[in-house]
Order: C-alpha cells, then structure tokens, then sequence
C-alpha cells in the first residue's frame, strides 16, 4: 500500500490540506499518515478539531517569540526523523510557510518524492510577501508533483523551466473547505443561532469591515500607517470595524494603542475558522494582508481590499474581485469608504468572476495521486 505523508503547521495550511486527507482518507490503495509541525498551536488544533482529523505525528515545536530559524531547525529534523520512521513513498505540503520549505526539504535529503499542492504562486518580489516567496520558490525546486490551483500559477513554473507533465492544474482546495464550512452553516439553526450571540455586540444596521492583519513586512511604521486607516473609516460613521487580532505582539501592541479605545472598531480574539467564515458572509467588505482571504473573500462575493505593494494571487485582481492598497493611510480609506458610498462600484466588485476553484481541488489531487485520470480546473470554463 502506498504511503502518503502530509506535512503542514499553520491554520491556513491546515484549511487547505485536510480537504485533501479527506479525499485520499477513502482511498483503499493509500495509506494517509498526518505530520503536523505545531507552528501555529491553538489556531491549528482549531482547524483539526473542525475538520475531525487526529494527527498520526504532532512535532509541537511552537516555542514563545520563535524565530524563523527555530521553526526551520526544528521542522527540518523533526520531520526527517519522522520520515525515517515512516518511510513513505510520498509527502505532501501545502503552499509557502516555513513548515513547507523546512518538510519539502527534509523530504528532499531523504530521497522522497513532493507533492506541492497550491504550487506556482508568485509575486516576483523576493521580499514581499517574506518569507513566504522564497519558501514557495523552495518547494518548487525540489518537488517533482506539481498542484498548481490556477492556469497563471502553471505559467509560471512553465516560465521556471519546470515540466509540464508534472503540473496538475486542480483550483485551490481552500474553496473546498469553504463549501464545507458554508454548507454547516446553513444546515444548523443552531450553530447559527449561536454565532450571532457570540457577535451580539454588532449594530445590525451598520455595514461591517472585517480586518485581518499580520504580514510581517509591515510591522513597524506600514502597520501603524494601517491602523490609521482603520480608525479613519471607523470615523466615517457609515462602517462598523470587526477586527481579530492576530496574537503576534509586533500585531497586538500597535492595534491596542492605536485602536483599543476608538468608537466603532470592536477589537476581538483570533477566530475559529467557522465563527470567521460567518463574520466573512456578514461583511460588507473586507480589509486585509492575508493570502487566503484573496481566495475567499471572492468566493463569497465579498470585495477584497488587500494591504500589501504585490499579490501572488493577481487573478482576483484582474477579475476586479480584489483590489491591492498597500499601507498608505489615504489609499486604503478612499478606496475602502468609496465601497460604502457607491453601491454600483460596490455591486461591481461583487459579480466580479471568481477564478479561484469549483470545490473539486482536492479530489483532483487524489486522483492524480492514485494515478487516475484527471479533467484539469478550468476557472472560464
């Protein structure tokens, strides 16, 4: 029976790839072994708890004010130590966290063959976002199964020099999991019921900015630019700001002093992932640095306002579903109130076409990997 290993240790990894252990999961042929790195710790046993997985190896390496180089040490032995145990035949990692550049290439000197799954994305700055460009960049010289979510991601491993027989073009499982989530949403009143409890302290008439933020190139200076912005629109009158408050302390400190005591911006703890994807449905628009919510924000139909210089994900862009603001004080707030003041821009950015999957990627990858034949994701189609 072949072995497959999944190696992953952040809650947006987590999100994506155990769609894909759910699908291989019914596979009588494979045998589906789980490694997690515990990079992130609460947030990633959140997801698990979610998704009702048990991990078959858990590195916990989660360590107070780690550095990057100790989650690289520690996954890159962690996870060879793992795979001498084990010895599969195949391991898996998702996307460009430290987890998956450190796996892949712990994989790498053991002589296992990678599989990437959401492969191919590229900002073409080295910097931005950091340092997750660089570790996608990583994983793509030493796998040899590519998953690549969108026709611009397999362009550019194409543009690399990487074989188009090892590219499977699949949509991005992150859509997957929110089809999921959604449909438990509409199937309990309950669970309904609960949430909007928990989120009681919302005016419901006011629209709803949801914020996310914790892009390491911004700390400093660009972030307080950010919460200026914030507390601009929560000035405005015409938004209420939702804010999870990621808890990296470079994150937390800027936004409790500039932020803590300002009408109209409720600053709240990290969500799970369900109560966010019912904040997500809830929102008039979405203000953020993260790369997942590129994803999902458009799926939902929700505009996307994301602060960073460069995505990896320009195909939102392009479609006009998502629009990039940086962390200039002005940009963000004209571009965002004008989202609460005209609503045929805002109805615009709304029906923009989402590029992003039809909630089959997993499944996709799992044929590929049984060795089926597979129809590739077509975002026109």
């Amino acid at each position: 029976m072949k072995k497959i290993l999944l190696v992953f240790g952040t809650r947006p990894e987590a999100i994506k790839m155990l769609p894909v252990a759910k699908c291989l999961a019914r596979e009588t042929e494979v045998q589906t072994l789980i490694c997690v790195t515990g990079q992130h710790r609460e947030m990633l046993d959140q997801v698990l708890s979610l998704f009702d997985a048990r991990p078959d190896y858990d590195l916990d390496i989660m360590r107070r004010a780690q550095g990057l180089e100790h989650i690289t040490t520690a996954v890159l032995t962690g996870v060879a130590q793992v795979i001498d145990q084990v010895r599969p035949d195949r391991i898996l990692v998702h996307g460009d966290t430290t987890t998956a550049m450190a796996a892949s290439l712990a994989a790498f000197y053991r002589k296992v063959p990678v599989g990437h799954v959401e492969a191919g994305l590229r900002s073409g700055d080295i910097g931005q976002p950091w340092p997750e460009e660089a570790n996608r960049r990583i994983v793509s010289v030493v796998t040899d199964l590519h998953f690549a979510p969108t026709a611009r991601a397999r362009d550019n491993l194409l543009a690399e020099g990487v074989s188009a027989k090892s590219i499977h073009i699949t949509g991005n499982t992150v859509i997957d999991a929110l089809r999921f989530t959604v449909d438990r949403l509409r199937g309990s009143q309950e669970l309904e019921t609960t949430l909007a409890s928990r989120f009681d302290f919302l005016e419901a008439e006011k629209p709803i900015l949801l914020v996310t933020g914790h892009r390491r190139e911004n700390f400093g200076s660009p972030f307080h630019s950010v919460c200026e912005a914030i507390r601009d629109l929560a000035g405005s009158g015409r938004m209420q700001v939702v804010y999870p408050v990621h808890l990296n302390p470079n994150v937390m400190a800027p936004v409790n002093e500039l932020l803590g005591s300002v009408p109209g911006v409720h600053l709240i703890e990290p969500l799970d992932y369900v109560p966010f994807v019912y904040l997500m449905q809830k929102s008039h628009a979405i203000l953020t640095d993260s790369g997942g919510i590129q994803e999902e924000g458009p799926s939902l139909g929700k505009p996307v306002f994301v602060m960073r210089n460069v995505t990896e994900r320009p195909e939102a862009l392009a479609a006009g579903a998502v629009r990039l603001v940086g962390t200039d004080r002005g940009r963000i707030v004209s571009e965002v109130l004008r989202m609460f003041r005209e609503p045929d821009a805002y109805d615009e950015m709304c029906r923009a076409h989402n590029p992003y999957g039809d909630g089959r990627a997993a499944s996709r990858i799992a044929d590929v990997l049984v060795g089926r034949e597979v129809k590739e994701f077509n975002a026109v189609a």
